[in-house]
């Protein structure tokens, strides 16, 4: 399995590169299905057994999309044993990515949206509150899941309308928090200690009985899930994700400029922003196709 090679890999990415902690177990995972795969030694892979896995990989079904993106882990991992000089080549340099289209976001609109909402503030008690707090926050900053459920306490100091927010690769980015956003976080600071089980989770915003001492991202998506059907939106729609996609298509929509919804999601680059103005104009498609009078 060469597994030594894989954790000085690992550790290089933590160490130079600030990988997250998600980012090191999906490379992790991705190359260790590779070595079950190979039932050998990764590091002395050639690039006939990397072709073979990725028709296997085919041949099972798998989506172009995953397949591509554990090819991409197999390509870092290869270049970080060539530049170190365990390896005299790299066998992942002749191999093509497989072909994958780039499917559009799943979109709520407006009036989802506010359902949602609706039916988190009709929810009683402490934890009613915390959920119009997550999202609220959500819907107005465009957060990845894992960097809301993180948040750290206090998030918002005195009468700041924004959230200093540390994301991939460690970096700060400050987004806008609106009127409703606040509001809501200023009711949730409230009941907030009912949360607070152990001293030491006291330092996330959104502090919970997990292991790591905040709320998790797959309780999130539980509640969310759940939101969603009492609100009678379909729950397949509704994820932390696709409130992520309807912040920054609502914002489009409504006239924002790309480069700083590009900014508030935290973007590395513009062309990942741009897919939802391709979302948009999939939408005046259909809008012309069903409402113009010729259409018909």
């Amino acid at each position: 399995m060469s597994s030594r090679h894989i954790e000085t890999f690992l550790e290089m990415l933590s160490v130079e590169r600030g990988a997250a902690a998600n980012t090191l177990d999906s490379y992790r995972r991705d190359l260790r299905h590779f070595s079950d795969f190979l039932g050998g030694d990764i590091a002395a892979a050639g690039d006939d057994d990397i072709r073979r896995y990725l028709d296997s990989l085919h041949q099972a079904g798998m989506a172009a999309s995953t397949a591509a993106r554990r090819l991409s882990a197999l390509r870092q991992f290869y270049r970080f044993l060539y530049a170190d000089g365990v390896r005299r080549d790299d066998p992942s340099k002749a191999i093509d990515s497989p072909r994958r289209s780039r499917p559009l976001p799943k979109i709520l609109s407006e009036d989802e949206v506010d359902l949602l909402l609706r039916a988190a503030r009709e929810r009683p008690g402490p934890e009613g509150v915390r959920l119009v707090a997550l999202m609220e926050v959500l819907y107005a900053t465009g957060l990845r899941v894992s960097e809301l459920v993180s948040l750290p306490y206090p998030a918002v100091h005195g009468d700041e309308q924004f959230l200093v927010v540390r994301g991939k690769g460690d970096k700060d980015r400050v987004v806008p928090l609106g009127h409703p956003a606040l509001v809501a976080l200023t009711q949730y600071g409230l009941v907030r200690k009912r949360f607070i089980r152990r001293q030491e989770d006291a330092k996330w915003l959104f502090p919970s009985r997990s292991k790591g001492g905040h709320l998790t991202r797959q309780r999130f998506s539980q509640l969310i899930k759940q939101l969603a059907a009492d609100a009678g939106v379909a729950p397949g729609k509704v994820s932390p994700h696709t409130l992520r996609h309807a912040f920054a298509s609502h914002l489009l929509a409504n006239g924002a400029d790309l480069r700083a919804v590009q900014k508030m999601l935290g973007h590395a680059d513009i062309s990942t922003t741009q897919i939802y103005t391709h979302v948009l104009q999939e939408r005046l498609r259909s809008l012309v196709e069903t409402r113009h009078p010729l259409s018909g």
